[in-house]
């Protein structure tokens, strides 16, 4: 083979190699025939939602042995294309093969991402909120954008985004926004997004085009499953309603139909402003328990979300990512390293690059200066 698709072959075996380790191949089958032993059993149904957990986890290592498999079999076929083109000087066939080759590769390094996120609530849909930081205006602006941005990102994934609450600012952009995003892997998707973001531009609202420096947070948490009991003490909560802000006109809330959750022992507090009091009542509880939910996560696992987890201000020393629009372009993820000039792109949702490096810095156990040093 030509050296482009030897390289482009060992890209491959590498993200199998991982995607390997990720679902411990090796043990796979026997795997599966446990959860095959267990469908078997009569009494499955007697607690429908014990049956349907087991069937979830039974189909995702099925997916996840499908994957893995599937790539290495085309991988092999590929490459044995190519040898028998070259072998009878068919360029057409060794064309077409190499850029098979060369899909497969994008296919698998996706899959290797995916394969990072096997987290307790990785696959849970999520709440994600933007919230504007000190600097008025600027960083109101500066949060719509974060905004915009996330719900280009899960629309080009295919997840559905509902807007949960949202608060806008005096003159322009937004002080706050909450969105429930609803898709397989959502949560393990987004959870590394949480903290500050850091914007270096040229003001369009400073009339001597100075540049400005804002700051707004972002705080990611899983949608909590049916399945996971999370027990909220009605002594424990203050529940206010409002009257919700929004465009006027003949649309216009004029009813206290907002609701406001404040859970006093950790002082999380939780919005919602649909039509309905009654609906708002529930979703803020089920936001509620959700925080309480990754609260409980944050305990229990070693977190690379540092700064976000100590709520500290939007502002200088938080930050997890900066996004630098002059005087050059350039995003860069602070825990990572990872970089790319294409800020318009980012901007409109290109984030796979960025989470996928937080992702694979999460599992590998290295800090933050770790890798920052590598």
């Amino acid at each position: 083979m030509r050296a482009e698709a030897q390289n482009t072959a060992e890209r491959i075996r590498k993200s199998l190699k991982l995607i390997g380790q990720r679902l411990d191949r090796e043990t796979a089958d026997h795997r599966l025939e446990e959860f095959d032993a267990r469908v078997e059993n009569p009494d499955l149904w007697n607690d429908p939602a014990a049956a349907q957990k087991l069937m979830r986890e039974r189909q995702g290592l099925v997916d996840a042995i499908g994957t893995h498999d599937g790539i290495a079999q085309d991988l092999e076929d590929q490459i044995e294309l190519i040898e028998l083109g070259e072998a009878e000087g068919d360029d057409e066939v060794v064309a077409e093969a190499e850029a098979a080759l060369k899909s497969l590769a994008e296919t698998a390094a996706a899959k290797e991402i995916e394969a990072l996120l096997d987290g307790e609530a990785d696959s849970n849909d999520t709440f994600l909120e933007v919230n504007a930081g000190a600097g008025g205006t600027e960083s109101c602006d500066w949060a719509n954008m974060l905004a915009r941005m996330y719900v280009r990102w899960a629309e080009s994934k295919g997840y559905d985004v509902e807007l949960q609450a949202r608060s806008d600012g005096e003159e322009a952009g937004i002080k706050s926004a909450t969105y429930k995003i609803t898709g397989h892997n959502a949560y393990g998707w987004l959870k590394s997004e949480s903290g500050v973001h850091r914007l270096v531009r040229i003001s369009p609202y400073d009339s001597s085009a100075r540049r400005h420096t804002s700051f707004s947070s972002v705080w990611v948490y899983p949608v909590v499953d049916d399945n996971i009991e999370i027990e909220v003490n009605p002594a424990d909560i203050r529940l206010d309603t409002y009257r919700s802000s929004g465009a006027g006109g003949q649309h216009v809330n004029t009813t206290d139909s907002a609701v406001r959750i404040t859970h006093i022992p950790t002082g999380i507090v939780v919005t919602s402003s649909e039509k309905s009091q009654h609906q708002n009542r529930d979703i803020a509880m089920k936001a509620l328990k959700s925080r309480l939910y990754q609260m409980e996560l944050d305990r229990r696992t070693a977190s690379i979300q540092e700064a976000h987890e100590a709520k500290g201000e939007a502002g200088w020393g938080n930050q997890i990512r900066s996004y630098v629009l002059q005087p050059y372009q350039m995003v860069k993820d602070l825990r990572t390293n990872f970089e790319t000039s294409d800020t318009q792109g980012v901007l409109d949702g290109d984030l796979d690059g960025l989470m996928g490096a937080t992702l694979a810095l999460e599992v590998s156990g290295k800090s933050r200066s770790e890798a920052q040093a590598d």
